[in-house]
This record gives structure tokens, sequence and C-alpha cells, in this order.
């Protein structure tokens, strides 16, 4: 039985979703001013990994995450660069794709853009006003958070305390637009030289809110399963967005509520964010780091706890995966010598580690539970590759669990084949490290072969080799 922790009720739930099989998931994406740091990516793996996981468990998962692509940072920063807003958003929504790719994130079913949906987000604003829950002042509309009776309840802040922090925060010229300071904001009236699209309010763009109450429920329905984002957006995004979905719809807008932990750096635990500064982009730490290990250090912490970034955990991350990495292929090798035959006796431990991961698994998606037994299923492997005999269907058998539980993580585990070109490399390689005396390299380089089924063979006429 798998549980969610429901950050709306602060308590682990029974995950029963709206339609048998189905799981429809809404989660916040980036806004597309800049490339993604890994606090970002933090966000985006956790719930890749939570999808895999649903696929995992026999769910079909319609998985909509957006991009912000019009917004005071999008402005400022095409402004900056002396290009269009539709520009920088193509140039890093691009960047986003490449990245994630890089490490193993699913595409969502659907990445819509916030710009896409312009006329429905004015009729969302336009049904808000009808109801009485927004108004216009002069050329902004926002929402009375007071009126909407549930508004705090996400965060867990009264509204009392909610409109002390607004006052101090509202500028003079936004409070006089404002009948109450803790009213946000569903449209934003053009400034000069500003992108702008026409309403009946006049020419302006979203608040930033918006434009996820609308997307959301126009591809996954009034009522969707779960929405999930960074714990930053806990307040005031999705309490906004509750408020206005609510609001407009009279039907509860998400069942369940997910945030994941922050990525913290430093000696201080400091949150990494764009704002502080403090900040390490996937573009640029890739450049250095197989990406699957940078994915594993980050899909292998459970997506509520936050992540210490650091070279130590890193190295560490990259020592597990190479352990798992190692096992999948000593089995591998062990398919050359093995008998046709298998065994009730692993098959039964098998068995039993699923079982184990899938329980870790189903207690709110606790990654670090699971993947301990993954590390156990590792050091089974290993003891069963070491056999004098082993059997093919075993062997088989290990390696397939292994992939499949691991593949919950975004790692693929999979045998490189060498070329001959590259196997030529290789042998030109060690032939230096021999005429170098290096030959505690060249020994390595022969193993390594011999490990892939490749034989090497010193004759009077050259190096050659042959696949065993």
């Amino acid at each position: 039985m798998l549980k969610i922790y429901n950050t709306l009720t602060r308590k682990k739930e029974e995950f029963v979703p709206i339609n048998l099989g189905q799981v429809k998931m809404y989660v916040c994406g980036p806004t597309v001013y800049n490339y993604i740091h890994i606090g970002n990516a933090r966000s985006a793996i956790a719930f890749d990994t939570i999808r895999r996981y649903f696929e995992f468990s026999g769910y079909t998962v319609d998985y909509v995450s957006n991009f912000t692509d019009v917004d005071d940072k999008m402005i400022k920063a095409a402004n900056e660069r002396g290009i269009t807003v539709p520009q920088l958003a193509d140039k890093f929504i691009n960047a986003f794709m490449e990245d994630t790719e890089a490490v193993n994130i699913e595409p969502a079913t659907m990445h819509p853009r916030a710009t896409e949906n312009i006329p429905e987000i004015i009729e969302f604003i336009a049904d808000l006003i009808d109801k009485g829950f927004a108004y216009e002042s002069e050329g902004d509309v926002y929402y009375r958070a007071r009126k909407f009776k549930h508004y705090g309840e996400l965060s867990d802040q009264s509204i009392d305390d909610l409109e002390v922090g607004a006052s101090r925060h509202v500028d003079s010229q936004e409070f006089e637009k404002k009948e109450d300071p803790i009213d946000f904001a569903l449209w934003k009236a053009a400034k000069p030289d500003e992108i702008n699209w026409d309403s009946p309010w006049g020419k302006g763009r979203p608040g930033w809110h918006i434009e996820c109450s609308v997307m959301s429920t126009k591809y996954l329905g009034d009522t969707f399963d779960i929405h999930g984002g960074g714990q930053d957006l806990q307040f005031p995004h999705h309490e906004n967005e509750i408020a206005q979905s609510e609001a407009r719809t009279g039907q509860k807008f998400a069942n369940y509520w997910m945030h994941n932990g922050f990525v913290t750096v430093g000696e201080d635990n400091e949150k990494m964010s764009k704002s502080l500064g403090n900040f390490v982009t996937v573009h640029d730490i890739i450049k250095n780091l197989d990406p699957q290990v940078l994915r594993f250090f980050m899909a292998t912490t459970q997506y509520r706890r936050p992540i210490q970034y650091s070279p130590l955990n890193i190295a560490d991350a990259q020592n597990n995966l190479s352990h798992i990495q190692n096992a999948f292929e000593n089995l591998d090798y062990r398919l050359n010598d093995a008998q046709p035959e298998s065994s009730t006796d692993v098959t039964a431990e098998v068995d039993n580690y699923v079982s184990r991961y899938t329980a870790a698994m189903d207690d709110d998606f606790n990654v670090q539970n699971g993947i301990a037994v993954v590390y156990e299923l590792v050091k089974y492997s290993n003891v069963y590759a070491e056999r004098e005999v082993v059997l093919k269907d075993d062997l088989t058998l290990l390696k397939t669990t292994l992939q499949r539980l691991v593949a919950v993580f975004g790692i693929e585990l999979r045998v490189e084949t060498l070329d001959d070109a590259k196997i030529m490399e290789l042998i030109a390689q060690r032939n230096q490290a021999r005429l170098d005396k290096d030959f505690a390299m060249s020994d390595k380089i022969r193993d390594d072969l011999k490990n892939q089924g490749i034989i090497i063979e010193d004759t009077p006429n050259g190096t050659r080799y042959r696949k065993e």
C-alpha cells in the first residue's frame, strides 16, 4: 500500500488515484531566464523518480510540468541581453531539455508555456472577477485572498500573520492599488516597451501564480491527483494556486501536495539559489562529471529531505554507483560459462529483495531504504558471480532485477560493447605502456579487455586480439 506525505494535511495518507491505474500529476517547472542550477534539478529529479516508481508499480502517469516564459525576471534578463523575451525563453527551454536529458529525466507528457495560454488565463481571471474573488485596479487585477476561507491552510499560517508579513513587503504604489495587503496579482498592467497582450483591463501580462492554475486544470482537469514542487513554492505560489482554482471551480484542486527539500551548500548548509549567488548549474557541472553520478547523488535521497552538495558526497555517490555497475558487469561476464539452468533458491532470494524494495518505496518514496536493499542485492550478486558453477537463468534474473530497481532512480545499467576501432586504440595504449615500462597500466588494459571478452595475443608479428 503506497503512502504519500500530504503537505496539506501534514500526514502520510494512502494513495488512492482518481482513476484506477492512472496518476494525474502536475509539477511546477522553471522560470526560463537562465540555466537550471542543481537546486532546480533536485525538484525535477525527485519528481521524475516518483513518476518512475509509479510506472514501476504499474500506473500510467499523465505528467504535466510548465515553463514560466514571461515574468519580471524574464523581462529583466532579456533586456540585459538585448533580445526579446520569447528569444530568451526559447534559448533556455532548449538548454533545460538538453540538461535534463543528460541526467535522464523523462520528458513530461506535456510542457505547456504560459504565453501559449494567454486566452485561457484571461478567461480564468474574468471568471474570478465575476464571482467576486478578484477586482481590477488601474489596469492590474488582484485576487481577494481574505475572501477564500481556506487561505493559509497549505502553509499552516493564519490570515492575520499573513497580513502583517504582506504589509512589510508591499511597496507604497502597489499598496494603494490593493484593497488588502495580502491580495495578490492575477494580471499586471504593461509598463512602457514591455511585452504585453490585450485584455479587458488593458494591455498587460499574467501574474506568476495564475498560469499554473490555468495550465494544470486545462490539461489534468479541475481536480487531479498530485501537485508537486519545491519547498519554497509552498507559500505563496501553491497557496495562491489553491485559492484561485477552488474559487473558480468549486472543486478540490489537488488531492495530494508534495514538496521536495532544498539543496544546501557550505558548512552552514545554506540553501542553494540564484538570488544568493551560491549556485552551480547542471550545464557546467556535467562538463566534468558523469551525468549519471549527479542523477544518482540526487535520486537516492528521500525527496522531502535536504541534500548537501559537496565534493565528498559526490565522490560517495560515484563510488556507490560504480559498485552497482561492477556487479552488473560481473553477472554479465559469467554468462560466458554459465550452465543452462536456474535455481529456485535464487528466484526466492530475488523475490525477497524486490518485496523489501517495494515496501521501502511504498513508504512515501523512501529511496534511501530502497537503495539500501539494492546494495544488499549487489552484494548477493557478487557472491553468486564468484561461484565455480553459475546458472544462466539465475544470472539473467539478477541482471534484469538490478536494472529494474535502479531504473527507478534514473540509472541505466548496460555493458559497453567495444567496436574494433576502440579495441585497437586500447591495444595501442597498452603497447605504449609496455614501451614506457609501465607494466601496471599494460596489465590493467589487458585485464579490462579480457573482462569484456577480448583476448590479447602478443606475437612476433605484433599484437592481435580475438573475441571470446
